[in-house]
């Protein structure tokens, strides 16, 4: 970010700080928080566990990630939501809700699908769905990533931004713990703990099915909260005259006013986009099918990981949107950027632990809640970037370049573990975090333009 932008974060009184969380609009952030959060896990960790007891192979759940791609291209129809009105809803809801209204509801119907498919003998069914859901929920985190910059000032985001991660990580709490909790039980006999190396042996279908659906109604949280929000002000933008200046205000304008307004350093702005998250992304792939090659049982997952371990994320959450106001975007992107690369390192030594459950209570507090500071800084800079007239295609064109190499090359974790091991491939992630701290220190250095 830049020295500017650090200077706003006044001095204030913690009181003021912390009223600032219970503001109508960070409290709209929390609900619209958990309606985001909820798909992700379900087409990603928790389906990779769900793959790995199924009996699939590390390189093919590796290969399977791929389906978070679409995140990282939602920037290519993102013009189209921050401008195109969906016939009836849009004059109803709004621009915003509209298209979160329509994004949601899709989930709902991809993730009923997912619940239905058995990945033994439908993958390409569980595929396709998870296509689906993830290129809804793109959809979905475009529009409100849109409504989150328009409901506030800039000053503000840090705190919408930690609000929102909240709701976000209690939805990972329900997607993660709570989903294997379901499927638990689910279960038509209490499962024992699996034997490592032996995945598929405790595998069973309508278990899934039942948790899966108990996921698509809990979207209604989300469809709920849209229906009685209130929409932002809209931003006018001059009416177009015909469907070439339509086109070239929708397409190209909101990428050329960011370069306009950072020039040279649109570039190295961009770099740092692309790898901030890098050591997270590359190494949660893995880290469910690492539980169940442990012998973890859906129990102990559900508890350790997906509970303790999201309670350290919100902690750091909160830490990390306080710390921003008080200190400045910068200072917290790099504290982030150091504690996540090094808690990589906690799981290669968990990996010599074998079933140990206290390690892993202590590994996860850890690397969750360095997570927490690096998110909620770092979703505070990528809205300081994004002017509220292209918020929408600005901030999809940010997050997606947040993913898109992560996830590429997140997609052959599986088959570099099956070549070497866990602790090398986490030592690893480890290592790809260390350049990201010299691009944080040369972008710090520049001061970024007005919104």
């Amino acid at each position: 970010m830049s020295e500017s932008f650090d200077d706003k974060a006044s001095k204030i009184t913690w009181a003021e700080t912390l009223r600032v969380y219970l503001e109508p609009a960070s409290l709209r952030m929390f609900a619209l928080g958990f309606s985001a959060g909820l798909p992700l896990l379900l087409v990603l960790g928790t389906l990779s566990f769900r793959l790995r007891e199924a009996g699939l192979d590390r390189t093919t759940i590796g290969y399977l990630s791929w389906v978070g791609l679409a995140y990282g291209f939602k920037w290519c129809w993102a013009p189209l939501v921050d401008r195109l009105p969906i016939p009836g809803l849009t004059r109803w809801l709004g621009r915003r809700r509209s298209w979160l209204l329509v994004s949601q509801l899709c989930i709902v119907l991809a993730l009923c699908g997912m619940a239905l498919a058995d990945p033994r003998s439908q993958l390409d069914v569980v595929v396709w769905c998870a296509l689906a859901v993830a290129f809804a929920s793109a959809t979905q985190d475009i529009a409100l990533d849109a409504f989150r910059i328009e409901s506030a000032d800039a000053r503000r985001q840090g705190a919408l931004a930690a609000t929102y991660q909240t709701g976000y990580r209690l939805a990972m709490i329900w997607a993660g713990a709570g989903v294997l909790w379901l499927a638990a039980r689910a279960e038509v006999a209490p499962a024992v703990a699996a034997v490592a190396g032996t995945p598929g042996a405790l595998y069973q279908q309508a278990a899934w099915t039942t948790a899966y659906l108990v996921m698509a109604a809990s979207m209604a949280v989300g469809v709920v909260t849209v229906l009685f929000s209130r929409e932002p002000s809209r931003v006018e933008l001059p009416p177009a005259r015909n469907l070439a200046e339509w086109l070239r205000g929708a397409l190209i304008e909101p990428f050329a006013d960011f370069l306009r307004r950072y020039r040279g350093h649109a570039l190295l702005i961009l770099l740092l986009i692309g790898t901030y998250r890098i050591s997270d992304v590359v190494m949660g792939i893995m880290a469910n099918p690492f539980y169940v090659d442990m012998g973890y049982t859906k129990d102990e997952v559900a508890a350790v990981t997906k509970v303790y371990g999201v309670i350290m994320t919100l902690v750091g959450a909160f830490v990390g949107g306080a710390l921003s106001l008080r200190l400045g975007v910068m200072r917290v992107l790099m504290l982030g950027a150091i504690l996540s690369a090094a808690s990589n390192l906690l799981f290669a030594w968990l990996a010599g632990h074998g079933h140990d459950v206290t390690a892993l209570v202590m590994v996860i507090s850890a690397d969750n809640l360095s997570a927490g500071v690096a998110s909620a800084a770092f979703i505070a800079y990528l809205s300081s970037l994004t002017n509220v007239s292209y918020s929408a295609t600005q901030y999809a064109l940010f997050s997606s370049m947040m993913l898109l190499a992560p996830k590429w090359l997140a997609g052959y974790s599986g088959a570099f573990v099956d070549a070497f091991d866990y602790p090398t491939f986490f030592m690893s992630t480890a290592a790809l975090g260390v350049p990201v701290l010299v691009i944080i220190a040369l972008a710090s250095r520049w001061t970024a333009a007005p919104r």
